[in-house]
């Protein structure tokens, strides 16, 4: 078997709260395969957020372990981890998070700056990333004239512009109408499946859990496989409704 791209193994995390020690993950251990799209659903507060900052390095876990790509986090110092965040990972959140002063085309091209990508080549592909998500028209506008779907749409362009291995999306669809958010998960689908990347997504929707290739649910600390009876049917991965288009520019 293939070694996964992303392993968890014993993941727990507690926080000391007015003395008492509150445990939000308890011997979490999952794995998720080069190209794989996992959703991961639960209640608020049921640690969905957590798992994603441990995932990312940002928040060491109490105890257990992240590897990325066979490597473990923990063995990286904290400006190692930044720069792995940076180069091998990509961030799409719910509320957008794009920068107010920079342009749509500035925005794209932050994360490829930061990691040291060559300005022609991260030029290149950020306006073919615009173009990918239809919004290659609107390269010199700023976040504040965009309509909440283009917003994310920016972002989706953004995190995939450094070519990262993993994808983390935080509740991507949940500050979006139903039509926007139909749009914004056809995208996500179509450039994950294009670039080769894989997808960690936390979704309170079944719906959009259901259109990934796993869906896990979090209960009492612990990450189980959700019954698919209990959500919407899933369609087969080759039935996702996003396009076969060609592998995206350099």
């Amino acid at each position: 078997m293939d070694e996964p791209l992303l392993e968890l193994r014993d993941l727990s995390k507690e926080y000391s709260d007015a003395g008492a020690v509150r445990q939000v993950l308890c011997g979490v251990n999952a794995h998720v395969a080069a190209g794989e799209a996992v959703a991961v659903r639960g209640p608020s507060g049921s640690g969905k957020t957590t798992l994603l900052n441990l995932i990312a390095g940002i928040d060491e876990p109490s105890s257990g372990e992240v590897l990325l790509e066979g490597r473990p986090l923990s063995a990286l110092p904290p400006a190692q981890r930044t720069r792995l965040r940076r180069e091998r990972m990509g961030f799409v959140f719910q509320f957008f998070n794009l920068i107010p002063t920079l342009s749509v085309l500035e925005n794209v091209l932050l994360p490829a700056e930061l990691a040291g990508m060559p300005a022609s080549q991260a030029r290149r592909r950020a306006l073919h990333l615009l173009q990918s998500v239809g919004l290659d028209g609107r390269a010199g506008a700023f976040p504040d004239v965009l309509s909440g779907g283009e917003q994310q749409r920016v972002a989706l362009a953004r995190a995939l512009v450094t070519r990262p291995s993993l994808i983390l999306a935080d509740e991507p669809t949940g500050n979006l109408d139903a039509a926007n958010g139909e749009m914004v998960m056809n995208l996500l689908l179509d450039l994950v499946r294009r670039h080769g990347s894989s997808l960690v997504l936390v979704t309170h929707s079944r719906r959009v859990a259901a259109r990934l290739d796993r869906v896990l649910r979090i209960e009492n600390g612990r990450l189980v496989r959700e019954d698919p009876s209990s959500a919407a049917a899933a369609p087969r991965r080759g039935d996702l409704g996003v396009s076969r288009a060609a592998p995206d520019a350099d």
